[in-house]
């Protein structure tokens, strides 16, 4: 199911919180935070190159990749509270959508049964459904709650006859 490290790029984990491997479920037992890449830009308009951000995002901190990230104010970490564990990047179809897409839904309802909240780092715009769909198939549509940064809504018209791609 996943890339032990990442796809694209040098294996490290998102600020050196410790690596997990979702195909063996003791290396993340009593997880509270499973995040994994979704390295797709099948459903991207005009432009490629999507599939490379869970790896920027990991890259991203300039601070070092220590596994700590203690609230200055708050005096906590939430690193170090929560158990934390990045089982890399899923292995995507190359070029195909729809069975990336399954991979992605089956990852995160595999987390979700594990009693983990999952983190997903994409990726284009078209991750957004699988990951809730796959929470969804263990916790009941409806039931559940998402926060999605993007850089925009995806709200507009159709293109090409697809929502996405």
């Amino acid at each position: 199911m996943v890339n032990i490290g990442n796809m694209y790029g040098p294996n490290f984990s998102f600020l050196g919180v410790p690596q997990c491997d979702l195909d063996n479920p003791a290396t993340y037992r009593d997880a509270d935070v499973i995040i994994i890449g979704a390295p797709i830009d099948s459903g991207t308009s005009h432009r490629s190159g999507a599939k490379f951000g869970p790896q920027a995002i990991r890259m991203g901190d300039y601070l070092p990749h220590d596994g700590e990230r203690p609230h200055l104010s708050l005096r906590i970490d939430g690193l170090k509270e929560l158990k934390v564990f990045d089982a890399g990047d899923l292995l995507m179809p190359p070029g195909n959508l729809e069975e990336s897409l399954k991979v992605l839904r089956a990852a995160t309802e595999k987390i979700s049964r594990a009693g983990a909240i999952s983190v997903i780092l994409g990726g284009d715009h078209s991750i957004a459904s699988a990951d809730v769909a796959g929470i969804a198939d263990h916790r009941g549509f409806g039931k559940i709650s998402m926060v999605h940064f993007d850089a925009h809504a995806d709200t507009g018209d159709l293109q090409f006859g697809a929502l996405v791609g």
